[in-house]
Formats: C-alpha cells, sequence, structure tokens
C-alpha cells in the first residue's frame, strides 16, 4: 500500500540534497565551531556561510539572524525578553495564534501582570484592522504578535500593512512566519517588522533547527545562560549540521518558487473541487488563504467525527483534524472556534495541506477514501 502524505503543515519531508548535505558536515566538519583549530574553523565557517545564505534569501542582515532549535524556541525568548528588557507593558494579540504565542503570552500576563488585549477575528479568518488600530490607539509600550499564515486555516496576514500601522503607534511588531519562510518571498529590509520566527523543519529542511530574526537595534537578552555562541544570546554547542541542512533546505525552497507555488496552488483548487463535486455540502474554512493549506468541514455525523483520520490512516493517508501541536487533544480546535458555530464545531474539519511532492492522483485516492466512510 502506498502511502500518501499530505499533512506538510504539520511538517515536511526532507529533501534528499539536505540529507546528503548534512551527512557531509557530519563526517567531514564535526569540529566545536568555539574551537580556535582548523576543525572548529571549518565547523565555524560553516555556520556563518549558512547565516549569510538565510540572511540573502529574506534581505536582511547576517548579524540579524540567530539560530534557535525552532520556531516555538525563537518565539518564547523574543516575548519575555520583550517583557523583561524592551519593557513591553502590554501585548496585542489574536485568539487563533499558535499555541507557542498564546501560552507565553498567558505566561507573561500571569507572571508579570502584562495587560493583553485580542484583536478581533473576522468570520474568513482574517484579523480585524480596524480594531487593531483602535486597540493600538492607548499610550503604552506596545507588542503585537501576529501569524503570518494561520497554522491550521490559512488565513494570511498583510504583514507590511500592520508592520506600517505598528510603526505609526510606536508598537513593537513580532510576526510567526513559520507556515511562510521558504514558501513565499521575503525582503526584510523593506517590511516594518521587528521579528520573525521559523522551523527547518516546515521547508523540508530537518527538525531541531529554526532561526529568529532581531531587527538591527534591539537588545535582547539571553534565554538561558552559557557560553558565547548566537553573540552570547544562545549558549550551548552548534549543531553544525542542523544548521547547514536548514540553510540548504532554504536555498532549494527559493529556487523556481514561482513555478512550485503554481503547482501546489492548481493541487489544492483540484482538491476543492474534487471535495465539492462529491460532497456538495461541504464547505471551506477561511476565504483567501495561503496556497498550500486547505480546511474543510465535512458533511458528516458528529459520530463519525472520531472515526475519520483513523479510517484514512489505515488507508495509509495522513492528515489532520487541526495542529500537530495539539495532537491527542479531544478539544475543537481554538482557530476553528473562532470562525464557526457551535453546530459546525462539532462537524469534522480536516486539515488538508499540500507540498510539491503531492499529485493529484493522491487527492483521488483521499476523495475515494472519504467516500469510503
Amino acid at each position: 500500500m502506498k502511502k500518501i502524505y499530505l499533512d506538510n503543515a504539520a511538517t515536511t519531508p526532507v529533501r534528499q540534497e539536505v540529507i546528503l548535505e548534512m551527512i557531509n558536515v557530519l563526517q567531514n566538519d564535526y569540529g566545536n565551531p568555539s574551537s580556535t583549530h582548523s576543525f572548529g574553523r571549518s565547523a565555524k565557517t560553516i555556520m556563518e556561510t549558512s547565516r549569510k545564505s538565510i540572511a540573502k534569501l529574506l534581505g536582511c542582515n547576517a548579524q540579524e539572524i540567530i539560530f534557535t532549535s525552532n520556531a516555538t524556541e525563537a518565539t518564547n525568548w523574543i516575548l519575555k525578553s520583550a517583557v523583561n528588557d524592551l519593557h513591553v507593558q502590554r501585548i496585542v494579540t489574536s485568539k487563533v495564534e499558535h499555541h507557542a504565542t498564546l501560552y507565553t503570552v498567558k505566561h507573561l500576563q500571569k507572571k508579570y501582570g502584562i495587560e493583553v488585549d485580542f484583536v478581533k477575528i473576522l468570520p474568513s479568518g482574517a484579523i480585524d484592522i480596524t480594531h487593531l488600530v483602535e486597540l493600538l490607539s492607548k499610550d503604552v509600550k506596545t507588542l503585537v504578535t501576529l501569524m503570518h499564515v494561520n497554522n491550521e486555516i490559512g488565513s494570511v496576514l498583510d504583514i507590511a500593512k500592520v508592520g506600517r500601522i505598528c510603526e505609526q503607534h510606536k508598537a513593537l511588531f513580532h510576526c510567526d512566519t513559520v507556515q511562510s519562510v521558504g514558501k513565499t518571498e521575503f525582503n526584510l529590509h523593506e517590511t516594518p517588522v521587528d521579528f520573525i520566527v521559523a522551523s527547518a523543519h516546515k521547508f523540508h529542511g530537518p527538525k531541531g533547527a529554526g532561526f529568529a530574526y532581531v531587527k538591527k537595534g534591539h537588545l535582547l537578552q539571553p534565554l538561558f545562560h552559557g557560553g558565547e555562541q548566537e553573540k552570547g544570546l544562545r549558549a550551548g554547542t552548534e549543531s553544525v549540521h542542523q544548521v547547514a541542512g536548514m540553510a540548504k533546505a532554504l536555498e532549494l525552497s527559493y529556487q523556481d518558487l514561482e513555478l512550485v507555488r503554481k503547482y501546489i496552488l492548481d493541487l489544492k483548487n483540484y482538491c476543492t473541487t474534487e471535495l465539492k463535486s462529491n460532497f456538495p455540502e461541504i464547505k471551506v474554512n477561511g476565504t483567501e488563504t495561503f496556497y498550500n493549506i486547505l480546511n474543510v468541514l465535512l458533511p458528516f455525523s458528529e459520530e463519525k467525527t472520531a472515526m475519520i483520520l483513523f479510517n484514512l490512516d489505515m488507508k495509509g493517508i495522513a492528515v489532520s483534524r487541526g495542529s500537530a501541536c495539539q495532537s491527542g487533544s479531544v478539544k475543537p480546535s481554538h482557530v476553528l472556534a473562532e470562525i464557526l458555530a457551535d453546530d459546525d464545531l462539532k462537524k469534522p474539519s480536516l486539515r488538508i495541506s499540500f507540498s510539491h511532492y503531492n499529485t493529484k492522483e493522491e487527492i483521488d485516492a483521499l476523495v475515494d477514501g472519504l467516500k469510503g466512510i
């Protein structure tokens, strides 16, 4: 039985070229980057070459890229340091953010009494820009944290527009770009954003590698202490092969991006058409969503909800009911809870997320699998 992977918003298969790059580093450049001998210098060169490569692809300075283990770590570091070191007294966010953001904000609110306001979510899944402007009219040091592409429904934030609003109100702007780095172009020199975060495994790189972009001029303090790695901001011997793999994956992601984007969008449109043709009562959750994420409300009974993923998995088909970060939870998606009526929230919604490795034949298999249920 051929297995079909349609859960690329959770994680992506690692490219073969990335695996080979990492193996090469593991075999030949195993020195500690902090060592001054030739082995260490060679490893250090790989670290800095990777940093420059990532910075060039994103349109920023190499000094503004800080390597982390993943975006969750980067988000925790940025939000906590914004409160402790940049004297942020208030955070504006939304209730559809990733839990890495929501739980960190909740922690800061509980521990430091930080004021927290949530911007309204429109039925489309997008934030209410008018409400955001209203929230920022308050004269208090504020950080806005909003995600670029929602990981469950794919709603897209206009970073440039939100960034300009934040600038006008002298608010800091942190953007979770986990679902968009490697899938859309960035020019951070021209984008009014103070911080972004990314994880390599979302763009066909290795798990355990990520980075933060920290705009020049923001003096954050380390999340934990030890050595002087990453300009003293992230102690611990660097995982050189992970960083090299991440840089290689990002480089490959931006090669032929326009062709890849068109191919994946065609797959998404084909999937939407086939699902609507076979299940006329199906609804798409969210509008104007990112090209690789499709979230659909199925016209199945509440009783069948728990069995859908199991039955598809038995057929070798991997999709998701929501974020993989909350897998195993019996609670409804906190994202869908903001845009669906209570009755619809009880029905099964599937997140289908695509990559360039997927085919229309796999979409056909998914539709057949759902028809069988």
